[in-house]
Formats: structure tokens, sequence, C-alpha cells
């Protein structure tokens, strides 16, 4: 019999001050059997700087030939595809094929490994590549619950997030713009 997911419900107050964008998230997330609660929490941050009307995640890893998000238009097409982890070169040109716009964030240990082995190959395509401090992504990791209440708030390359739990800042830097 196969593992189910583990359901995780987050409502956030969403407040992005690079863009001037506040919105209440109410988020029901899937953690897949092998994902890390880790990636996890990539993926709802990656959600959260790039929120915005039909951003929706897709089924993930459950789906190979999806991202882990996107912006589908009503017309069906790809305005937006979101990456998250350590992609092969591969699978970034079809995103580039496939959509008008690629972002790639890369969290973990082995994130600077993936990056200096790939970059030459990416630097050619049109995309950009966000690396989460792995070390805050980790400490962010000890205040999951699997229902949330917090507030994000998004400023320059970091993101501040209060829980219920306590207090933790992501920063990340653009390897690629």
């Amino acid at each position: 019999m196969a593992i189910k997911p583990t359901i995780y419900k987050l409502n956030a107050a969403l407040s992005d001050l690079n863009r001037d964008h506040y919105d209440t998230i109410n988020l029901t997330i899937a953690l897949h059997p092998s994902e890390t609660t880790e990636r996890m929490l990539a993926r709802i941050l990656a959600f959260c700087i790039n929120s915005q009307e039909h951003l929706t995640f897709t089924k993930g890893l459950s789906e190979v030939d999806e991202p882990d998000i996107w912006v589908r238009e009503l017309d069906d097409q790809i305005s937006l595809w979101i990456d998250v982890g350590e992609p092969s070169v591969e699978r970034i040109k079809k995103a580039c094929r496939q959509s008008a716009k690629t972002i790639i964030y890369s969290f973990n240990s082995k994130s600077d490994v993936w990056w200096e082995q790939s970059r030459s190959k990416l630097d050619r395509l049109p995309i950009s590549v966000i690396q989460f401090d792995w070390e805050n992504i980790q400490a962010l990791s000890t205040l999951v619950e699997r229902t949330m209440n917090c507030s994000i708030t998004i400023t320059g390359d970091s993101a501040y997030i209060a829980t219920e739990r306590g207090e933790c800042e992501v920063n990340w830097r653009s390897l690629k713009n």
C-alpha cells in the first residue's frame, strides 16, 4: 500500500514590502512521502514571494511534467514556472520552452555544488535562480505545525516569519537574474 501524503494547513498574513502586495493566504499543502519538511517550506516561501492571481501548487513530485508552482493563464498558457530544489539542466530547458518566465529556488546543503556544476549551462538560459539560506530553512522547520497561523513579511532579500511557536528570518540570494 502506498504511503499517503501528510496534509498541512497554513493561514498567513502576507506583507510583501518589495512589491506593495498584501494578502491573506490560506493554503492546504500536501507533504509528499519522499519530501522533507524543509523542501515543503521552500515551496511555501517561493509561493509567498511570487504571490499573484492564478498562482497555484501543482501535483509537484507526483507529476514529473509539472513544476512545483505555476501560473496558468485563462488561455492555458504557462506564464510562470517555479521549481524548488536542484533540477536538471534538461528540465530547466524544457521549462523555458513551456513558460514565459522560469524561476528556480534552491535551498539545501548541496545547493552550492549543484550551482557550480550547472552554472555554465544555466547562464545561457532565460531563468532566475534564487538560493535560500539552508540554515535559515532548517531553523524555520522547527516552527512547523500541521495547522499554522503566521505572518510573513518580505523585504529586500529576506522573509520574516512569525508563528505561534516562534519567529524566524529566511534570507536568500540571487544567483542569476
